[in-house]
């Protein structure tokens, strides 16, 4: 007789037509599953299996989409929320184009020409950008150089650390005077040494530092701190050459709004007057490309989302596999415990608390596999948010769905195993081995 068959028994006394009998209370219905599920260790675990993976799946891939969609949020929100890029056109070789920005279509001219004639444009900037060799004392190394006028610091919200930015009279000058970012302060200045005033070589051209930039950090990988900052009319006439047919070419312009409700009214005065200033008229294709930031916050979120439904959607198809498992297990636990079922019934037992018994310890295995679950999750997507470097967000309303669903897997796959066992005759269930 094994052990629980002895519990079972001394319940009645041994005195099976006692009908009196107090029921059993919950905290001894769960302290029973406990006990059953603890003598079957490794296969309650194996059970547990496919609730957790289904539980952490969920938790872990709902963090991590809504981790990587506030990182990209903010890095938009650096560049500027109330801020259009005006990209220049691309080239064809044959019948293939080319990306955008391959043509040279856009000139300061027209970032211009958008500052006093686009009413909703509240400060605009144009730039060049190329990356070439910056060389200092024997430091070398490939640095992404762009030509700016006065207002881009304004528009990508760029502050000063140490030193200044060129002003008016260096940009009409064609100055060779540079501002570099903390990284290349880091980079070519590694001793300490006051960056202010040395002279890093561009090109075989010597050229005056004379302000540091504040850290802006990472941007889809792309270390926003590695940059050097010259002005526009330098950069073109000395590092690019390659000016358009009138005035000096660009790969981009910025326009600022006054604030995101106005990014439409800006997009929609630069489109009409760069139409006209280039001569494009309907069917012709516009030789420009506007991106609306405030747009590709809402395309990201959309495209996050249905990635997140998507593996959320495959991560239930997980917790079905799991329920299907603990309604196995708990089959296969009615056909093996048919004696001490029929032994609960000859002292007095229920067939409601046959049922209850099963449906409890149902429960137990798929909570302690959610709890496992939800833990697990949380982890990775710790781990996931400090290696990959995006915010670790853990959503409140993803670990109640998470403990409601493993509590709902366990009482679904634990019904028909519990009236199974409920149902069983005692006289049957006695003669059982």
């Amino acid at each position: 007789m094994t052990k629980l068959d002895s519990k079972y028994k001394n319940l009645k006394h041994n005195n099976p037509k006692q009908k009196n009998n107090r029921p059993i209370s919950i905290t001894e219905i769960i302290s029973m599953a406990v006990e059953t599920l603890w003598s079957n260790k490794l296969r309650t675990g194996l059970t547990m299996l496919g609730v957790i993976i289904g539980i952490a799946s969920v938790i872990a891939i709902t963090s991590v989409g809504q981790g990587v969609q506030k990182g990209t949020e903010q890095q938009i929100q650096a560049l500027g929320p109330d801020v259009l890029s005006v990209f220049s056109g691309s080239a064809r070789s044959g019948n293939i184009r080319q990306g955008t920005g391959t043509s040279s279509t856009l000139t300061w001219d027209d970032a211009k020409a958008i500052a006093e004639q686009a009413p909703s444009a509240q400060v605009v900037s144009a730039y060049l950008q190329r990356n070439a060799q910056v060389v200092y004392e024997g430091q070398n190394n490939s640095t992404p150089i762009f030509g700016t006028d006065l207002n881009y610091p304004q528009v990508r919200d760029i502050q000063i650390k140490n030193g200044r930015f060129f002003n008016q009279e260096e940009i009409d000058t064609t100055s060779l005077v540079a501002v570099i970012g903390p990284t290349i302060e880091s980079n070519l200045f590694s001793n300490g040494s006051d960056p202010i005033g040395k002279r890093i070589r561009i090109r075989g051209e010597a050229y005056e530092i004379i302000g540091v930039t504040q850290p802006k950090g990472s941007q889809g990988g792309m270390d926003r701190d590695e940059v050097i900052f010259i002005p526009l009319t330098t950069m073109s006439a000395r590092l690019v050459g390659n000016n358009a047919l009138s005035g000096v070419s660009v790969n981009a312009i910025l326009i600022k709004a006054g604030n995101q409700e106005q990014l439409d009214a800006v997009q929609f005065q630069v489109t009409n007057l760069l139409r006209l200033r280039h001569n494009i008229y309907p069917p012709q294709e516009d030789d420009f490309r506007i991106t609306n930031q405030a747009d590709i916050i809402s395309t990201f979120t959309n495209i996050v989302g249905l990635f997140t439904v998507m593996v959320v959607a495959i991560a239930g198809i997980s917790l079905v596999v799991g329920g299907i498992g603990i309604a196995n297990i708990m089959l296969v636990s009615v056909v093996e415990r048919t004696r001490e079922i029929g032994i609960r019934k000859a002292v007095g037992a229920t067939n409601s608390a046959i049922l209850n018994q099963f449906l409890t310890e149902a429960i137990v295995i798929s909570t302690l596999g959610g709890g496992i679950g939800i833990g697990s999750g949380i982890l990775i997507a710790f781990a996931a948010a400090n290696i990959f470097k995006f915010p670790f967000v853990i959503s409140v309303l993803s670990v109640i769905a998470g403990l409601g669903l493993s509590l709902t897997v366990g009482l679904l796959a634990g019904v028909i195993p519990a009236r199974n066992a409920a149902k069983l005759d005692p006289i049957t269930a006695l003669r059982s081995d």
